[in-house]
């Protein structure tokens, strides 16, 4: 599984970055970007107050 992120909706707040388990998101020009580190756990998407991450098969 991979983590997207929906760049129209993401408004680059972070929210989530501290509950990444592995440090795979930061925040460049306002918008989440999510590294190949990512292991797909999904922690972030619940976190994400504006829907914009979710797994992509």
């Amino acid at each position: 599984m991979i983590v997207k992120v929906d760049n129209n909706k993401c408004t680059g707040c972070g929210v989530f970055i501290e509950i990444c388990p592995v440090n795979a998101i930061k925040i460049e020009n306002n918008k989440a970007i999510i590294s190949k580190e990512c292991i797909g756990c999904s922690a972030c998407i619940s976190q994400c107050p504006s829907d914009a991450i979710s797994l992509d098969n």
